[in-house]
């Protein structure tokens, strides 16, 4: 099976490397050590504070910068046009590239121009600043608008996506439309470590619960996840999960459980979807 999501020419590595909260230091060593080590996806967004932290790594690594899939997002409250433009200038200075690979609008906002937010950020990929262009945290009705009715060529979604959450209505309508989907929180903040049918799966494949969290998501196609790790056995541990092999058996458990258990919902979330069970 090969390790990459390959939506619109994305050709992103399925298992990537999630920054946040790490900042200064610790994001720089925790980046290169992931390029040491194989990864090839590094996630971050100006809203993390440690754009420049990530940038340091990319400087410092011996991985040259075209084998690395980088995302980075703008922040909901920067969706003007001209603030978007700012925004992305200060993005690629901190990353010390030309260019990003993924480039998101990080949350939707009620107070925008969705149009001309939209227009700004297709202009990214038009411009080469942004190989590909993708929405966080859009409910599916909203994904919906942007690719049927403004015909904006995303390459990707990413949203919290987990054993504990449902994404099936979201992940049906990006196969449909050949978007990836990059879980975020892919092991719903270490919840996973403490579900009894996660450990029994675990015990019988002589692995990590967290492993078999993560096999799940990477078993799924056009899925890509992003577990935080910044010591080298966490990241080492998330890298053997790709050579887990689940069975049947494995994946009923794992879908019997609830799926309602969302862990990140900010006071300037958009309106869910009902769960999908």
């Amino acid at each position: 099976m090969q390790h990459i999501v390959n939506t619109q020419g994305l050709n992103m590595p399925k298992l990537g490397l999630g920054t946040w909260p790490m900042l200064g230091d610790e994001c720089t060593r925790a980046v290169e050590q992931a390029l040491e080590l194989g990864y090839r996806h590094i996630d971050t967004a100006a809203a993390y504070n440690n754009e420049d932290a990530v940038g340091q790594a990319l400087a410092n690594t011996s991985t040259p910068r075209e084998q690395i899939h980088v995302t980075t997002k703008v922040w909901w409250d920067q969706l003007q046009p001209d603030a978007m433009r700012h925004s992305m200038e200060r993005s690629l200075k901190a990353l010390r590239s030309e260019y990003v690979d993924l480039f998101m609008i990080h949350w939707p906002s009620t107070d925008w121009d969705l149009p001309r937010t939209l227009e700004t950020l297709a202009s990214f990929k038009e411009q080469g600043l942004a190989r590909h262009i993708g929405v966080a945290n859009f409910p599916l009705p909203l994904l919906r608008k942007v690719v049927e009715e403004y015909a904006i060529p995303l390459s990707a979604i990413q949203v919290e996506y987990h054993v504990l959450l449902g994404q099936n209505a979201l992940l049906d309508y990006a196969r449909q439309h050949d978007l990836g989907l990059t879980a975020y929180t892919p092991l719903a903040r270490n919840k996973v470590s403490d579900i009894a049918q996660i450990q029994q799966i675990a015990k019988k494949h002589r692995v990590l619960p967290t492993q078999i969290a993560l096999k799940w998501l990477l078993d799924q196609p056009n899925v890509a996840a992003i577990p935080k790790a910044s010591s080298r056995a966490n990241q080492l541990a998330n890298l053997a999960s790709l050579q887990v092999e689940l069975d049947a058996e494995d994946r009923a458990l794992i879908a019997a459980l609830p799926k309602n258990q969302r862990q990140v919902s900010p006071d300037f979330a958009p309106v869910w979807d009902a769960f999908d069970r």
